[in-house]
């Protein structure tokens, strides 16, 4: 890339994904990286495309249903993709547009990676290839300047919030792992704990996956501490807890939390609930053996680390590719 243009400058990008908003937001947070303001297209594939492994995916193009977005001209100069229901539909635009277009597939595809020009997947995944980028968790839309706006939205509402303040980022049940009441109840007396012996001041927010009734436990263990817990209305504070915490406590259940939060360079706890995989098992302990992350046990320390910076090294590493293919083809 030479010193003063920037390859990606102007060119047309579409964020191709599912619609799940975790998947969505790490193509988002890549797209913001190249200094992009993508077109989003969700597509609900329909009958029988839906549950086909991508490599029978014939006539690909016709798969988008009613219910989400279609692919059509005018065709954008860079594709960026995650999610299964994606991984056939930008092959498809590869092999229509040619060289014309530079795909990016996050996560890893489960086919010949050769059919992309660039994939970024986590080290846990365990892929490798000459046109793979290997990352250390998940993409995100982290960047001092979002953190800083989001703390400057919310520092007077928590003005009297006692420090060290403490982010809490609750995920919950999913294919891998429980929240069970005994997990919630551990989770809400450890963190009772920094409240009481470190006179912490609790800033929590949970997801749809915590479920009504091991949120109504934290509220009821957290009761009479210095503890915010978002109820769910308004906008979402995510962005301004991550700004102004000293530290943060985030369950283990979710790759792009933990990501997230490693990415601000404070100090990361993580809870761990009850399951598990051996895949998050690796993250957690390539996170933990790198300095970035450390059990959540109820006890409160300070350490750095450089942030993680990922969804930055994905883009530069984007840059230089496409200014290398515009480099031999002029």
């Amino acid at each position: 890339m030479t010193e003063h243009s920037d390859p990606v400058a102007g060119k047309i990008c579409w964020v191709l994904t599912d619609g799940k908003a975790g998947m969505e937001n790490q193509c988002l947070g890549l797209a913001e990286a190249l200094g992009l303001d993508p077109e989003i297209k969700r597509v609900a594939p329909r009958f029988p495309w839906r549950f086909l492994p991508p490599h029978l995916w014939f006539g690909a193009l016709h798969a988008p249903g009613p219910d989400g977005d279609t692919l059509s001209p005018p065709w954008p100069d860079l594709l960026i993709a995650t999610g299964r229901q994606t991984v056939a539909l930008s092959i498809a635009i590869k092999r229509l547009i040619g060289n014309r277009i530079f795909t990016v597939q996050i996560q890893n595809p489960v086919i010949g990676a050769t059919r992309f020009d660039l994939i970024a997947t986590p080290r846990h995944d365990r892929m490798t290839g000459g046109n793979v980028i290997v990352t250390e968790g998940a993409l995100h839309r982290i960047t001092p300047d979002r953190l800083t706006a989001g703390a400057e939205k919310l520092r007077g509402g928590l003005s009297e919030l006692p420090q060290p303040r403490i982010a809490v980022l609750i995920g919950g049940s999913n294919g891998q792992y429980r929240m069970t009441r005994k997990s919630t109840e551990a989770l809400a007396d450890r963190l009772a704990v920094l409240a009481r012996d470190h006179g912490a001041g609790l800033m929590v927010t949970a997801s749809r996956r915590t479920g009504a009734e091991n949120e109504a436990t934290l509220r009821e263990r957290l009761a009479g501490h210095s503890a915010e817990i978002w109820n769910g209305a308004g906008d979402n504070p995510y962005f301004g807890y991550l700004g102004l915490a000293d530290a943060i406590v985030v369950t283990g259940d979710s790759v792009s939390m933990v990501s997230e939060a490693c990415a601000t360079g404070k100090p990361v706890y993580v809870f761990d609930l009850e399951g598990g995989s051996e895949k998050f098992r690796r993250f957690h302990d390539n996170l933990r053996e790198r300095g970035f992350t450390r059990p959540f046990t109820g006890s409160l320390e300070i350490w750095d680390y450089t942030p993680l910076r990922d969804t930055e090294l994905v883009a530069d590493e984007i840059r230089r590719r496409i200014d290398a293919l515009g480099a031999k083809a002029a």
